[in-house]
């Protein structure tokens, strides 16, 4: 079979979409790096919007839930813990603190709040509400007695 002669129209439009390639190689070669430098400080400004929207939102809900009780701030009330105390703060996890909202404490007026324990609140609101109370953890009072509902100053 004979050999057919080259197409110079075809081996122009190969030529020129391989450099192409070759141009758009080189531009992922060098924004990948870029990207790797820039995404950390990205990640971590989103995560700290994301921790300041979530204590808004739980000191939100905190006033309208949980104030009657543990008093404004969380400064404790006559019969509720003082929750702003660094005590408490310093002793519980967020997983913890979550599920003394979630299921509540038998024996004691703290009900569930959890939708799937019969109450108002989702898990994000919940989720919400442990972010505001660590959000007090700074300037968090020194209150030894926190359980017996002692209001802080």
């Amino acid at each position: 079979m004979p050999e057919r002669p080259p197409d110079p129209d075809l081996e122009a439009s190969t030529n020129k979409w391989m450099q192409w390639g070759l141009v758009l190689m080189v531009i992922m070669v060098l924004a990948f790096p870029i990207y790797r430098i820039t995404e950390p400080d990205r990640r971590a400004d989103a995560a700290e919007d994301r921790q300041t929207e979530l204590a808004a939102q739980g000191e939100e809900l905190f006033a309208l839930t949980c104030s009657g009780c543990h008093g404004p701030e969380a400064r404790g009330g006559a019969t509720a813990p003082t929750l702003n105390a660094k005590e408490f703060l310093q002793s519980a996890v967020d997983e913890q603190i979550e599920s003394l909202i979630a299921t509540g404490v038998p024996g004691t007026p703290m009900s569930a709040y959890s939708l799937d324990f019969g109450g108002p609140l989702t898990q994000e609101q919940i989720v919400a509400l442990t972010t505001y109370l660590r959000s007090l953890e700074e300037d968090a009072p020194s209150v030894p007695e926190w359980r017996d509902g002692a209001v802080a100053g």
